[in-house]
């Protein structure tokens, strides 16, 4: 028998119809048995529980990850205050000239500066 056909006969097997047996039969007789083995259930129980630890072990490293992203953006955060502070206190405003730590100095010579000409 083709594969489609055992496919038919066994989702044939779970209507409502198939509790005389006679689909069951016909599919023992095709050579498709239902006996597992004896450690058939100690298999799907390791497999089962050995998901659920890769599971839980995959959330740990992303509860981790997100505690560290934290630390750092935080600690980035702080550092961006201080720096700014710093600028107002040294410079007495906040203007992109003081940011960049340019001063007083007149912007043509800064070309000149950065250019060489």
């Amino acid at each position: 028998m083709e594969p489609s056909g055992i496919k038919d006969l066994i989702i044939r097997s779970l209507g409502e119809n198939a509790g005389d047996g006679s689909i069951t039969g016909r599919l023992e007789e095709e050579g498709v048995t239902f006996d597992f083995g004896r450690d058939f259930t100690q298999k799907v129980v390791d497999r089962i529980f050995s998901v659920s630890s890769e599971l839980v072990a995959e959330k740990e490293l992303f509860r981790s990850m997100r505690f560290v992203f934290n630390r750092v953006a935080l600690t980035g955060v702080a550092a961006i205050l201080i720096l700014l502070f710093s600028i107002f206190m040294a410079e007495g405003s906040f203007s992109l000239n003081s940011f960049l730590g340019i001063g007083d100095s007149v912007d043509e010579s800064i070309v000149c500066l950065l250019t060489g000409i």
